[in-house]
């Protein structure tokens, strides 16, 4: 059975009790640091990626040991955590700390073991910016959302009896609660206009393990043999159910690709160079991605390379720990359609900019979410250089999740900000037509089959108005940092 996998949608904002540090009001130094913002600091000093852009993460900090002292003390971790990132929500919109398993966030935390069991994206009615709705994505079986009745295109326009707004959406996050589905929807050039259903849907969320091959279709036309594949984690704990996929496909005789990475937010580096070879599988040992870290880590600047391996691992602990490895299962593609959104982020742009220096991608949809960097845990291990879970502290369960490096493709190719789709697709004209998965009337899926044959697909699709365009949706929608691009062993990285 496999160990459960803990991940998050959106950061929550419940309230954080933990005990003030704060000093006695008359006390202007302090004989000793905190010893867990202690960690929290010299762990920032050494790896975060952007350290000589921040001054309080400068080296000069810790020369006078009352100053640094009174810097660090009196702060929660959580607090002086944030405080040190660069450029905070702009420039570095993806780093985090946690406690027990559970990010925090300045005092708030989220319940990152338990989940509502669906996936959705939030959408300004008008260019106000104001009043929402929530599309859903998918739901996973069996978990408390379907077993609610939520189903893939529904459309959320109330929670908890109030309109959604850009103030109260992540009350989608809480433990509980009620929604109110739109019982039709019309999109204007300018707005959307909704009714509601009658009555309302109450979640609450519970321990659930989310499979991220979450869907797969042979769909065959002439001499094409598609095969259409949603892939929502980059989850390495099942990377065996990955390669299983792909195994299956060959069987099929699969000899076209849709790979849909629309709800994906990214995660393991294995999984992502895995994915790679399972696609193609000519390549083997040769430089997939380039990881540069910061000037005081230059040693573990490296390539990954393509390998005929996949590891397999578990989650013991809440940490990937490896099994075995298995032989990968490669298609031999030399031509892949990827499916893309406002929510494809990290591992999921990994898989496109680095892929297509070895065979053709073709992106379909909007435009990614820009996350080119990446991480690796942090623990209380000053002895191992901050990164041994077997020698961490143990009188304390904070552990950071900083970014640590950024990535490009084997030719060190500078990032664009964002990944412009090769065929775009007015995220707005998804309304009324997102079913099931595999259906025809999902405008990305459909322009990735006409592609693929040539031929028009003639279906029953809802017509929306396609002029509707509001904003940066990326902007609503936070990346789901739980997902970000990880590593689970650098130390395997071919050095320069």
């Amino acid at each position: 059975m496999k160990l459960k996998y803990i991940v998050t949608t959106l950061l929550v904002g419940l309230t954080f009790t933990a005990c003030s540090k704060d000093s006695d009001s008359n006390e202007t130094t302090t004989t000793q640091p905190d010893e867990i913002n202690n960690f929290v600091w010299k762990a920032m000093n050494s790896w975060y990626y952007w350290q000589p852009n921040v001054a309080n993460l400068s080296d000069s900090k810790i020369a006078s040991t009352a100053s640094y002292n009174n810097f660090i003390n009196g702060k929660t971790p959580d607090a002086l955590f944030y405080s040190l990132l660069y450029q905070r929500g702009t420039v570095d919109r993806f780093s985090w700390i946690e406690n027990s398993n559970e990010i925090v966030q300045v005092s708030k935390i989220a319940e990152v073991e338990k989940q509502g069991g669906f996936s959705y994206g939030i959408y300004p009615k008008d260019a106000s910016n104001t009043n929402m709705v929530a599309l859903i994505n998918y739901t996973v079986p069996g978990s408390p959302a379907a077993l609610a009745g939520l189903k893939r295109g529904d459309v959320i326009t109330k929670i908890n009896g109030s309109q959604l707004t850009a103030s109260n959406y992540d009350q989608l996050e809480n433990t509980q609660f009620t929604i109110t589905l739109a019982a039709s929807v019309q999109i204007t050039s300018s707005s959307m206009v909704t009714t509601d259903k009658a009555g309302t849907l109450t979640v609450t969320k519970a321990e659930i393990d989310e499979n991220p091959v979450a869907y797969y279709e042979k769909k065959v036309y002439g001499a094409k043999n598609i095969g259409y594949l949603v892939f929502n984690a980059f989850k390495s704990d099942y990377n065996d159910e990955l390669n299983a996929a792909f195994a299956k496909m060959k069987s099929d005789g699969i000899n076209e690709l849709v790979l849909d990475l629309r709800y994906n937010g990214g995660g393991s580096l294995e999984t992502a160079v895995a994915l790679a070879q399972m696609i193609n599988g000519s390549f083997t040992n040769k430089p997939y991605i380039y990881l540069d870290f910061n000037n005081k880590h230059n040693s573990e600047d490296g390539y990954e390379n393509l390998s005929e391996k996949v590891n397999i691992f578990n989650l013991v602990d809440n940490e990937p720990t490896f099994q075995r490895e298995e032989s990968i299962n490669s298609l031999a593609l030399t031509k892949i359609y990827v499916l893309v959104s406002f929510q494809t982020a990290s591992a999921s742009e990994l898989t496109i900019q680095c892929l297509k220096k070895y065979i053709n991608v073709v992106t379909i949809g909007e435009e990614t979410v820009g996350k080119f960097v990446g991480s690796n845990t942090l623990y209380d291990s000053p002895a191992y250089n901050y990164i041994s879970y077997a020698n961490r502290s143990t009188k304390h369960k904070w552990q950071l999740q900083p970014i640590t490096f950024s990535y490009y493709n084997k030719d060190r190719d500078a990032n664009p900000a964002k990944i412009t789709p090769d065929y775009e697709i007015n995220p707005y004209s998804i309304f009324l037509n997102l079913v099931e998965f595999g259906n025809e009337k999902d405008p990305s899926l459909k322009k990735a089959l006409e592609l693929i044959t040539g031929q028009t697909m003639r279906t029953t699709a809802k017509t929306t108005n396609p002029s509707l365009s509001i904003g940066n949706l990326a902007a609503f929608n936070p990346t789901n940092t739980a997902k970000g691009l990880y590593i689970e062993d650098f130390k395997r990285l071919k050095k320069q």
